[in-house]
């Protein structure tokens, strides 16, 4: 979930909506790769997860990584809820999910060293004050009621709401975890090709990172619970969005759906304002109920925009949403699969042509199988583990097209971040697979074995 955001000056017509998100077209010798990930923390010796405060907690988390690594402190009503360094943040989901959102970089090569460095620097801490962290897309054993919650304002207001336009929006925000990438567009023309493949190709995303087969110390039937979360947490602002599909889409269209998801809240003097349910359309006319006469800032539009959750996300760059959290070499797969299938015309053009003949219906049902089936998934014709190795082989041509080096020269392209995904493609098994055969197996039924097999 994101910091407060800033900067934004007064608005005074519509068109400064849409020229918001424009002002995010860059050239491609400008075009970054910003990852990001979240992870479960618990307490070893009991396996409940970390509270907010004490010895052994996020505070405690949070306050290590800023003393012994240089990270600056966020702070809300006096609570630490985040950190900031280099262009990257650590910050808080609702149950106390650790999140890195990583700085915007040039290429995998050095995304992935900057994974890899977190990941070190939380087990540092973790290992000192008695925590653990895990990969997972769904918490395996805990239930709500386990659950902390944060001490930011935003979730307080969203936790009511979700109870009241969802069935799903809870488990969501609290026991959830995604691993995403945000990259960036040239112009209007390639956001909207980026944007349609994106959406179109999240249900692959889905099928090759699934990682939540368990939920309450249960099978859940689906070997991507955290997908399957998001199908029934609330209809106005998720989903597959058809009409980025209709002739004409662009940015204003954008910010005609934008402006009907109902608010959330407004950011003012560190106090989050309670606009539940209320419309930025009324907010532009001075008519927001919750503040009466005053007109919105492009910082409060920034804000509306992190509270639309749909498979894929239109900010000034973005966001790819739909994969699981996962294990530590994963975390990496994920940006360099999108990567290679966007940052390389040929590429993108490729995957294009893959998706452009479905209609709305396919690419919904292909999103619900993979959520269920993983790469065992077919829906309207198209059978998933055929679909993601030819998007596999896309993306890798397209790495390879892009040809950047790492290792000071030694490695000569970004394709071996595909590896584990390939690994994938020849098995047909995807990690919630993995799970589930030793849940089977050598687990003999003990979820708990999770925790020892797979943290960081």
């Amino acid at each position: 979930m994101s910091i407060p955001q800033s900067g934004g000056g007064p608005i005074e017509n519509k068109a400064q909506l849409a020229e918001y998100l424009a002002d995010g077209c860059k050239p491609k010798s400008d075009w970054r790769i910003g990852t990001e990930h979240e992870k479960f923390g618990y307490c070893r010796d009991t396996r409940k997860p970390l509270p907010y405060d004490g010895p052994r907690s996020i505070r405690a988390m949070l306050e290590g990584l800023r003393d012994r690594f240089g990270w600056s402190a966020i702070e809300e009503a006096g609570n630490i809820i985040g950190l900031e360094k280099d262009g990257a943040n650590v910050s808080l989901e609702p149950g106390g999910q650790l999140e890195l959102s990583g700085a915007p970089l040039e290429t995998i090569h050095e995304t992935c060293d900057e994974v890899n460095e977190h990941l070190r620097e939380v087990r540092s801490v973790a290992e000192d004050i008695g925590a653990g962290f895990i990969g997972l897309g769904a918490a395996p054993e805990w239930t709500h009621d386990q659950m902390p919650m944060m001490p930011k304002g935003r979730y307080r207001l969203m936790t009511d709401y979700m109870g009241r336009v969802g069935t799903h929006g809870t488990q969501m925000m609290y026991r959830t975890c995604t691993v995403q990438v945000n990259l960036d567009f040239g112009s209007e023309a390639d956001m909207v090709q980026k944007l349609r493949v994106a959406l179109a190709l999240q249900s692959v995303a889905t099928a090759l990172f699934a990682n939540s087969p368990f939920f309450e110390g249960k099978l859940n039937g689906h070997k991507s619970w955290r997908s399957r979360v998001w199908r029934d947490l609330d209809a106005d602002r998720t989903g597959m969005l058809p009409f980025v599909f209709e002739d004409g889409f662009g940015f204003e269209a954008w910010v005609e759906y934008a402006l009907d998801v109902p608010m959330y809240f407004v950011y003012r003097d560190g106090v989050y304002i309670d606009a539940l349910g209320q419309s930025f359309r009324d907010f532009m006319a001075g008519k927001l109920p919750a503040l009466p006469g005053e007109t919105p800032t492009l910082s409060d539009w920034a804000d509306h925009l992190t509270t639309i959750f749909p498979e894929a996300r239109l900010k000034k760059f973005i966001e790819m949403r739909g994969a699981d959290g996962g294990p530590w070499r994963r975390l990496c797969a994920l940006p360099a699969l999108w990567v290679g299938l966007m940052y390389d015309q040929g590429a993108l053009d490729a995957a294009w042509d893959l998706v452009k003949g479905w209609d709305a219906e396919t690419r919904e049902a292909l999103r619900v199988a993979a959520s269920v089936d993983g790469l065992q998934a077919e829906a309207g014709g198209v059978k998933m583990h055929a679909l993601a190795r030819e998007v596999v082989g896309i993306a890798e041509a397209g790495l390879a097209a892009r040809a950047r080096p790492g290792a000071g020269g030694l490695i000569p392209d970004e394709t071996h971040f595909l590896n584990a995904l390939k690994e994938s493609i020849e098995s047909g098994r995807v990690p919630a697979d993995e799970l589930l055969e030793h849940y089977h197996g050598d687990w003999g039924g003990d979820i708990t074995r999770i925790y020892n097999e797979y943290s960081y």
